[in-house]
């Protein structure tokens, strides 16, 4: 049986929201798709619907919270579970000085013996997966050290799987951009990792580009989170589901996931929502193919415009069209 973790889009502030996750649904059944991080004190004290809010349709789908508060996290992962979410994670990897602040994420590599805490708060009052998701370690600590406690602890914890971004996070020097691309890879020691603890589903994430190098990782470890690549060239999303779970893409085309999406684009418009806060997802469609620059170019000028409407994605599409007639 594949593991549920076998594929999935990494949770990206800014953008795995609720309009990006049902494009992508579009492109693979399979794929597990993630939130942006969502702190405890938003998700209790906030807009619940608006923060936590998903479509039906994205199943299956994990919130990522942020925190450190056993009890906070505890009580956060009641309300997601009532919400219908697939999974909780807990993010023991985000870099930026908004958790710096907070004493969360990538910090809490410092603490795996809180984390652990934390996991077994949250696994005490949920019926559903509770994962982390962590760097390989912070600052000057020993990778090899920093990865093994925070693995120890959560699996002692419970829990249901772990997804490491096998890269450092310099949380003094380096800014949360400069910490994706930085820091060195280490793939050698996260498969280290999985034979260290071969009942534990993990899942690799970090500089991963392609279907090709997913696979790769795949003949070691459980599963593969991609970010950027996923989201940049959503086209990738389509060969996922021929590719590593053995079924027939969704739809053929870029096309024709344009169009099964046009209705979800009609609804989010009739509640007022802009089009480009959609359409700022799709850019990366068509990439590659003749008239990919004058579609992201109709969408970049046109889809911010007040009033715009779905014709702006069938001029759009049309743009596409007749250059690839014409190529």
């Amino acid at each position: 049986m594949l593991s549920p973790w076998r594929f999935s889009v990494a949770p990206m502030m800014d953008w795995t929201d609720r309009h990006c996750r049902v494009l992508h649904r579009l492109m693979s059944r399979h794929a597990l798709l993630y939130t942006e991080m969502v702190t405890t004190a938003a998700v209790i004290h906030g807009d619940r619907r608006r923060l936590i809010g998903f479509n039906d349709c994205e199943h299956p789908v994990a919130v990522q919270l942020g925190g450190s508060d056993p009890k906070a996290l505890a009580q956060c992962a009641v309300i997601c579970a009532d919400f219908g979410y697939d999974e909780i994670n807990l993010n023991c990897g985000c870099p930026s000085d908004r958790v710096q602040s907070g004493a969360f994420g990538a910090c809490l590599m410092r603490s795996p013996q809180l984390v652990g805490d934390c996991v077994a708060a949250m696994k005490a009052v949920a019926k559903i997966p509770v994962t982390v998701k962590c760097r390989i370690g912070v600052d000057d600590q020993e990778p090899r050290e920093a990865l093994w406690a925070m693995a120890h602890s959560v699996t002692a914890a419970g829990t249901d799987a772990l997804i490491v971004h096998a890269r450092k996070a310099w949380l003094a020097g380096l800014s949360p951009k400069e910490n994706r691309d930085i820091p060195p890879l280490d793939y050698p020691l996260v498969y280290e990792l999985k034979r260290a603890f071969p009942h534990v589903p993990m899942a690799i994430n970090g500089g991963i580009a392609n279907l090709a190098q997913s696979q790769e990782h795949l003949a070691v470890m459980d599963g593969v989170m991609l970010g950027r690549a996923a989201y940049h060239d959503p086209d990738l999303l389509l060969g996922i589901d021929p590719q590593l779970f053995g079924e027939p893409a969704p739809f053929a085309s870029p096309f024709d996931v344009v169009e099964a999406y046009l209705p979800y684009v009609s609804d989010r418009l009739a509640e007022g929502v802009r089009l480009a806060d959609m359409t700022r997802h799709m850019l990366g469609l068509f990439a590659g193919m003749p008239g990919a620059r004058s579609w992201r170019r109709h969408l970049a000028t046109e889809a911010v415009k007040r009033g715009a409407g779905l014709e702006v994605l069938r001029d759009a599409m049309a743009h596409v069209s007749r250059e690839a007639a014409a190529a």
